[in-house]
């Protein structure tokens, strides 16, 4: 099933997705997408977002692979909508896309184990995890260059039926692919992260875990159109500006 959150004559309503239709129970109507405005699939209070989880993003960025999860916040302030703007910060000389799979989670979750963590989980969406990339570097810690206002860009809506471990996740550059690889790639899986986030803090319905990005990142310019593509979920667009 696809769950959608969306706008229609100013009133926000969640409905079930199916071909270019959406079915919303509270009002018994059908829309058509191309009538409404999608909505980011959830209000997280918090983003969990989870560096170099895969083996050959760590190798290209020049890190050696982690022990265990590497683990940041980013705000939810930095969320928008599909198709609206990520907007470039003066601050920095150089922002990157970074697709990747994302976990909405469905049930407060705290201390779980990997084989309870399916249990905790709504679904999947698409995300894109903006990122400074110059004042990463700069600043070693992540807040400044993960949390710009526009930096979390995710949906369009969330997939609940789906097995995440082994999914092709493509991202798109103004039509071209810029990065593609496969969820089997990950260092730790969606269970494991679930679990591991869950010992050390208190996951809410509608969270969401942004699950780590394969090789290819690059920049972003004014005027670009990124796409991330997941298979079994379909695509997040927006545009730059």
């Amino acid at each position: 099933m696809l769950i959608a959150k969306f706008q229609s004559e100013g009133k926000t309503l969640t409905g079930v997705v199916e071909n270019d239709r959406i079915f919303c129970p509270e009002t018994g109507e059908v829309y058509s997408l191309n009538e409404v405005k999608l909505l980011a699939p959830s209000k997280p209070s918090k983003i969990v977002a989870v560096a170099l989880n895969y083996k050959e993003h760590a190798k290209e960025m020049g890190k050696p692979l982690p022990d265990e999860p590497l683990i940041f916040i980013k705000p939810n302030t930095a969320v928008i909508n599909p198709y609206e703007e990520i907007i470039l910060p003066p601050s920095s000389k150089r922002v990157d896309y970074e697709g990747e799979l994302a976990v909405v989670i469905g049930k407060t979750a705290k201390n779980v184990t990997p084989e309870e963590a399916p249990g905790y989980i709504l679904g999947y969406t698409c995300f894109n995890d903006v990122t400074a990339r110059d004042l990463q570097k700069k600043d070693t810690l992540f807040a400044r260059a993960k949390g710009f206002d526009t930096f979390a860009p995710f949906g369009p809506w969330i997939r609940t039926d789906l097995d995440p471990t082994n999914l092709t996740i493509t991202t798109r550059l103004n039509g071209k692919i810029a990065q593609q690889g496969s969820t089997s790639d990950m260092i730790f899986n969606v269970f494991q992260l679930v679990s591991f986030i869950s010992q050390i803090m208190t996951l809410l319905p509608g969270d969401v875990i942004a699950t780590g990005t394969p090789p290819g990142v690059g920049p972003l310019s004014p005027g670009d159109t990124v796409e991330v593509e997941i298979e079994g979920i379909g695509t997040l667009t927006n545009t730059v500006r």
